[in-house]
C-alpha cells in the first residue's frame, strides 16, 4: 500500500538536508537547513553547508558520461550506486556536530538532459554527414521529442538506506510528465524567499549552465513569474581552463586569467546567433548543447583569430555575460532593478563586472545580500522542495517550466519512516 503522508505529523520546524551536484560536476553541495511554514510563508535557516568533492576518478567518469561516452548497463548501475554513496556520505558529514536531519532532498547528478521539442538523435552541433551518407528527404524531418527527458544519477532509495533518513529524489520527472521542461527547478524557492516589495528582480544562477527566475515586485497574485535556462554559465570557461592548463586547473579563480585578456566581441556576436539564444521561454539546456562539442567549435573560431589564452577565456566569459543579458532584453519588457547572482559564477568577479556592464543600469548583486547563501542556494532549494513534497505542496512553477499544472515533485523513499508517515 502506498505511504500516506499527513501534514499534521510534521513538526513546526523540520530539519532537512539538501544535496546537489550541478553541471560543473565540481562536487556535492550539501546544506543542512531548518524549514518552517508553507510556500506563502516560508522561513529557512541554514545550520551548516559544505561542498564535498568527488574522488578524481569518479568525477572524470561522470564528465565522460555527460560528454556522451557509452555505458554498458552494468557500468550504468555501478555509476548510479557510486554517486548515491557519495551523496549519502555528504548528507551524513554536513550533519556532524548538529542535531540530526529528519529528511533529505537529493537532486542527484544530471548526466543527460533533453529539452522538450529537441530533435531526437541529433542537434545543430553534430557535424554534417559525409556526402555519400543517406539523408532524410525534405518531407521527412528528424523526429522531435514530445516530452523532455532528464536523467539524474544517485539512487534515492540507497541514500535513504545508508543514512537511515527518509529521502526525496527524482525531482524533475513529475514536471516533465506534465509537459514541462523539468527545469529550472529552483524558481519556487526564489518566489518564496527573494521577491521584493518594490523592486523587480532577476535571480540568476551561474553554475555549469545559467538559469534565471524573474520576480516582479510585490506579491500581486496575477504577476507573471518567468524563468528559463539562459545558456552557458561556467561550463565552457571551465572546460577551456582545463584544456589551457593541461589539466592543472579546473576553473578560472575569480576570473583572474580572463581579466588579463581582451574578448573578441565579434565572435561573441556570431555565437549569439545560435538558435537556443533566440528561442522563447520556457526553455532548458545542458552540457548536451553547451559542452565539449560546442567548445571545440568555439576553439576553432578563436584559433582562426589568433587569440592568446587570456583572450580566449575573456571571450568565453563574455559569451556567458552577453547571453544572460541578451536573454533578458529579448524576453522582458525592461531590465529589472536588481539582478541577484548565485552559484559558483557569482564568485567570479570578472564575470560579475562583465554582467554589470552588459546589464547597466540594473544593479548586479548576490543573493547573500538578500539573505540567501549564494554558494549553497541550489542545495537549500532541494531541501525546501523535499519539505514541500513531504507536506504535499506542489513544487514546480508551471509558468517557468511549461508544465500544464503544478505538481508534487520527487519520489519519497521512506526507509526508515521515523514515525513521520504510516500506511
Amino acid at each position: 500500500m502506498p505511504i500516506q503522508l499527513r501534514e499534521k505529523t510534521v513538526a513546526n520546524t523540520m530539519r532537512v538536508v539538501g544535496l546537489i551536484s550541478g553541471t560543473s560536476v565540481d562536487g556535492i553541495d550539501a546544506a543542512l537547513v531548518d524549514v518552517t511554514g508553507d510556500a506563502s510563508r516560508l522561513a529557512v535557516q541554514t545550520v551548516a553547508a559544505a561542498t564535498y568533492p568527488y574522488p578524481d576518478a569518479l568525477r572524470s567518469h561522470i564528465l565522460q558520461v555527460c560528454g556522451g561516452a557509452a555505458l554498458a548497463l552494468t557500468e550504468f548501475a555501478e555509476l548510479d550506486e557510486a554517486i548515491a554513496r557519495q551523496f549519502a556520505k555528504a548528507a551524513l558529514q554536513v550533519q556532524q556536530g548538529q542535531a540530526p536531519a529528519q529528511l533529505i532532498g537529493s537532486h542527484g547528478q544530471t548526466v543527460f538532459h533533453r529539452p522538450r521539442g529537441a530533435t531526437q538523435g541529433a542537434d545543430w552541433l553534430v557535424p554534417p554527414p559525409p556526402d555519400d551518407a543517406p539523408r532524410l528527404a525534405p518531407s521527412d524531418p528528424a523526429p522531435r521529442a514530445e516530452l523532455a527527458y532528464s536523467l539524474q544519477l544517485g539512487r534515492g532509495d540507497l541514500i535513504a538506506h545508508l543514512t537511515q533518513i527518509p529521502t526525496v529524489s527524482n525531482f524533475r520527472a513529475a514536471d516533465i510528465a506534465a509537459g514541462g521542461e523539468g527545469a529550472p527547478m529552483v524558481s519556487g524557492l526564489d518566489v518564496a524567499l527573494l521577491r521584493h516589495p518594490t523592486r523587480d528582480r532577476c535571480v540568476q544562477n551561474i553554475g555549469g549552465i545559467g538559469n534565471v527566475t524573474v520576480l516582479p515586485a510585490g506579491d500581486r497574485p496575477n504577476a507573471l513569474i518567468q524563468g528559463w535556462d539562459t545558456g552557458p554559465g561556467n561550463s565552457l570557461i571551465d572546460l577551456a581552463v582545463e584544456r589551457l592548463s593541461a589539466g592543472a586547473l579546473t576553473y578560472d579563480n575569480d576570473g583572474a586569467w580572463a581579466r588579463q585578456g581582451k574578448p573578441s566581441l565579434e565572435l561573441v556576436a556570431e555565437w549569439l546567433q545560435q538558435p537556443y539564444f533566440r528561442q522563447s521561454p520556457p526553455k532548458s539546456t545542458g552540457r548536451e548543447l553547451f559542452g565539449a562539442a560546442y567548445l571545440e567549435q568555439c576553439w576553432q573560431a578563436m584559433a582562426g583569430r589568433s587569440l592568446d589564452p587570456a583572450d580566449m577565456l575573456a571571450t568565453l566569459t563574455e559569451l556567458t555575460a552577453a547571453s544572460i543579458a541578451e536573454s533578458y532584453r529579448q524576453c522582458l519588457p525592461s531590465l529589472p532593478a536588481e539582478v541577484l547572482l548565485c552559484g559558483g559564477g557569482s564568485r567570479n568577479h570578472y564575470l560579475r563586472q562583465r554582467l554589470q556592464s552588459n546589464l547597466a543600469p540594473a544593479a548586479v548583486l548576490t543573493t547573500d545580500e538578500a539573505g540567501v547563501n549564494a554558494d549553497f542556494k541550489e542545495a537549500i532549494a532541494f531541501a525546501v522542495l523535499a519539505y514541500w513534497r513531504f507536506t504535499q505542496t506542489p513544487g514546480n512553477v508551471p509558468a517557468v517550466t511549461g508544465a500544464r499544472q503544478a505538481v508534487l515533485l520527487g519520489t519519497l523513499h521512506t526507509e526508515p519512516l521515523l514515525g513521520l508517515a504510516h500506511a
